[in-house]
């Protein structure tokens, strides 16, 4: 593959706490920790895949304010090219995400801002990033119109095409047969297929309805379980990667997407691309933060090999 990966999603500014539990409706809880940094999975995707050594350019909509500011500073750090417009009458997106702080286990309200009016005009303007890609990947986070439409210019163009089904919608007809690639995590799989994913044979299953929905590839990540890549053909689970003790699950599957986004341009096969995207992951849950999270290509390469 020759050209780069192309990222169509959203950036927010995560404002991450940390306490023992969620506060109940009126109840008021001091936290243990506060940060705030870079987010949002397309933005989170384009980081880990140009860290994972891929040519990645990343498409989206800012405002102009500080957490615009923010999202510059974490492509330029990264090496990720963006490709965005920014506009005076809406803001740059923001999340709130609660850690647990005894498991890292998160919770998230997403508020997109300007990105939320992502349309399929927009898409149109960045027909010929999309048309020049070797892999486009979009996620949910901005209009479903939209990620539609940019999945069709990149089927016609024939690029390959990665669909993380997060967070979990209702998917319009039609639109897993434009993914060569389908990425939810287990609980995004129940919501699209109505099979509760308890096991690898209910991963199967669940993986089987997409394709018969139309996708080439069903890849479920399975959380510390790993993930199972299957295409009706080839079914492989991956086991999930030990580099070290858990400390913010967050971006872990923005890590895995970008990582095997990055490992299919660098020509791995399918299953070696998704060894390298649970790699990817298993760093980035050691750390905290989300795009900040995200590892270096001799990190990834290095757990690999001692695998």
């Amino acid at each position: 593959m020759t050209g780069p990966i192309v990222i169509l999603g959203v950036f927010v500014a995560d404002a991450a706490y940390r306490a023992d539990r969620l506060p109940k409706i009126g109840e008021t809880l001091l936290g243990n920790s506060f940060a705030l940094g870079p987010g949002g999975k397309g933005s989170n995707q384009a980081v880990a895949a140009a860290r994972a050594g891929a040519e990645t350019r990343f498409l989206t909509k800012l405002g102009r304010d500080t957490f615009a500011d923010m999202a510059f500073r974490i492509w330029k750090d990264a090496g990720v090219t963006p490709a965005v417009t920014q506009h005076d009458d809406q803001p740059t997106g923001s999340a709130f995400i609660f850690l647990e702080e005894a498991t890292g286990n998160n919770a998230i309200i997403i508020c997109p801002g300007v990105a939320g009016t992502i349309a399929p005009g927009d898409i149109e303007g960045w027909r010929d990033e999309i048309e020049n890609a070797s892999v486009f990947m979009t996620q949910l986070e901005q209009p479903m119109d939209a990620a539609m439409r940019a999945l069709e210019i990149a089927r016609g163009a024939g690029v390959t095409t990665i669909l993380n089904t997060a967070p979990a919608a209702d998917l319009p007809d039609g639109m897993l047969s434009l993914c060569d690639y389908v990425t939810p995590n287990e609980h995004e799989a129940e919501g699209l297929t109505g099979i509760p994913v308890r096991t690898l044979d209910d991963a199967r299953r669940a993986a089987d309805r997409l394709i018969a929905d139309g996708a080439g590839a069903a890849i479920l990540t399975l959380g510390e379980n790993g993930a199972l890549y299957h295409d009706g053909e080839t079914s492989v689970h991956v086991p999930v990667f030990n580099a070290g003790p858990v400390r913010e699950t967050t971006g872990a599957g923005d890590a895995f997407n970008g990582g095997f986004a990055a490992a299919l341009t660098r020509g791995m096969s399918p299953v070696d691309a998704v060894r390298f995207g649970c790699a990817t992951a298993a760093i980035s849950v050691t750390r905290p933060g989300t795009a900040a999270s995200m590892p270096r290509l001799d990190e990834i390469e290095a757990l690999l090999a001692a695998k």
